[in-house]
């Protein structure tokens, strides 16, 4: 981009911003045909950038040995796949997290009308169900566990009673 280029090279922040200046500031002014410009400027610089990107991958696809970058493009795509990796990993693991403190939050509520109790109590204290008679639910089609309140099974569908 050029230094007199304020809003270009700011992606699409730079487009929000060109786009205010272009509202506040008259069109028919210096000042507006200045920024005007530089907005057009930068929108086609943008898709000349889209179009040689289209193209260089083309020529890459077509032979790959052709180009000195290809070692190190390979490296790249490496890094890429173990990132990728490890980004599922650790959203593995959040999921996991959340699931853990959903099941702690599930501990202790009650079976019938899903009040949560605190911790030792036997009897639900809004509508007094047996807290310690009362495991989990579970289908009766599949055996899948149940939420306390759930009239359908998440796991085959059928209509619990």
């Amino acid at each position: 981009m050029t230094s007199n280029d304020p809003f270009g090279g700011l992606g699409s922040l730079g487009g929000i911003l060109g786009g205010i200046a272009r509202s506040v500031v008259p069109q028919d002014t210096p000042e507006g045909k200045l920024l005007a410009a530089q907005g057009d400027l930068a929108h086609l610089r943008k898709q000349e950038n889209e179009l040689l990107l289209e193209i260089g991958r083309e020529a890459y696809r077509r032979d790959p040995s052709a180009w000195p970058q290809d070692a190190r493009l390979q490296l790249v795509q490496q890094n890429i796949a173990t990132a990728e990796h490890a980004a599922g990993e650790a959203r593995a693991a959040q999921e996991a997290a959340e699931a853990a403190k959903a099941a702690q939050e599930a501990a202790g509520r009650c079976p019938g009308c899903g009040n949560k109790n605190p911790d030792g109590v036997r009897f639900c204290q809004e509508c007094g169900t047996n807290l310690a008679a009362a495991g989990p639910k579970h289908c009766t089609s599949c055996s899948a566990e149940l939420a306390p309140d759930a009239r359908f099974c998440g796991g085959c569908g059928t209509r619990q009673e």
